[in-house]
């Protein structure tokens, strides 16, 4: 597993008050394999918090991702929505999860916040 991978998850718990704000709670199973062996990582989430742990117990989700992938993923260089529709990765379980957790991947590199391309714009031309 990477190091941008083990910092990701090792994050989560901090960055959980940021990134779940609505009333969620469940936990997601994700299988990471490299073809050889899968690492089985849980978070349990609630709202405003985040648990972390290495284990395959059972989950109300399973999200079945490539540790490439999902190195791509939390560098930014990869759309978790996006690899589940070109079956990439696969996912069985409650979807909700899935939408809570992306949140904490972070945008691509050199993306901006359209407000502040609109901002600029208006700053520019008056």
């Amino acid at each position: 597993m990477s190091e941008a991978t083990q910092q990701f998850f090792a994050a989560l718990p901090a960055r959980a008050p940021e990134v779940l704000r609505t009333p969620i709670s469940g936990t997601l199973r994700i299988d990471l394999s490299d073809g050889q062996r899968t690492e089985h990582w849980l978070v349990r989430m609630r709202p405003g918090t985040a648990e972390v742990e290495q284990g395959s117990d059972a989950a109300d989700a399973i999200w079945y991702c490539g540790l490439d992938l999902f190195d791509r993923l939390v560098t930014g260089r990869a759309q978790a929505l996006a690899a589940l529709f070109r079956n990439e990765s696969t996912y069985t379980g409650n979807v909700v999860l899935f939408l809570a957790f992306r949140r904490f991947f972070p945008a691509a590199p050199g993306t901006r916040d359209p407000r502040e391309v609109a901002r600029a714009h208006v700053t520019r031309n008056g």
